[in-house]
C-alpha cells in the first residue's frame, strides 16, 4: 500500500492569508479611536477625493469592520449582517488598559496616608527582644 503524500505546509492557505500584513485590519483600539473622533469619523465616510485603489472608490466604508465596499447596496447589506453586529459590539466595548488589568488581579496604586510607627510599637518591639 502507497503512503499518503505529504503536504509539508502547501495547503494551509487560510492560515498564510491569517498571517500576512499586506491586507491587515486595524485593531480594536484603533477602531475605537477612529469611533470617538467625529474628525476621523467625517473623513472616512465622507472622503475628499476617490481613491482608484479602494474597492468602489474608498466611498462606501465601514468604520467599525475597517472594510471598503464597491457599491452603497453592498455595504446597506453588509450593515444587516451578523458579522458587522459582531464588530459594532466589539467596537462599543471598553478598550483593556494595563491600569484595568492590574486592579483586576489586585496590584494598583495605594496613595494612602503613612503615618509615622507609634511609639508604643517600638516599647512592643523592644519587650519582646529582651
Amino acid at each position: 500500500m502507497p503512503y499518503a503524500r505529504k503536504r509539508s505546509h502547501h495547503g494551509r492557505r487560510d492560515i498564510q492569508r491569517a498571517m500576512r500584513t499586506r491586507a491587515r485590519k486595524l485593531d480594536a483600539d484603533q477602531i475605537s479611536d477612529n469611533l470617538r473622533s467625529s474628525e476621523k469619523t467625517a473623513a472616512l465616510l465622507n472622503p475628499s477625493n476617490l481613491d482608484v485603489d479602494k474597492p468602489g472608490l474608498g466611498l462606501f466604508y465601514c468604520i467599525q469592520c475597517d472594510r471598503h465596499f464597491p457599491t452603497d447596496k453592498d455595504r446597506e447589506s453588509h450593515l444587516a449582517s451578523k458579522q458587522h453586529k459582531r464588530s459594532a459590539k466589539r467596537a462599543a466595548e471598553e478598550a483593556h488598559t494595563v491600569a484595568a488589568t492590574g486592579l483586576s488581579v489586585g496590584v494598583g496604586v495605594d496613595n494612602t496616608q503613612r503615618s509615622a510607627p507609634s511609639v508604643k510599637a517600638s516599647v512592643q518591639t523592644d519587650q519582646m527582644a529582651a
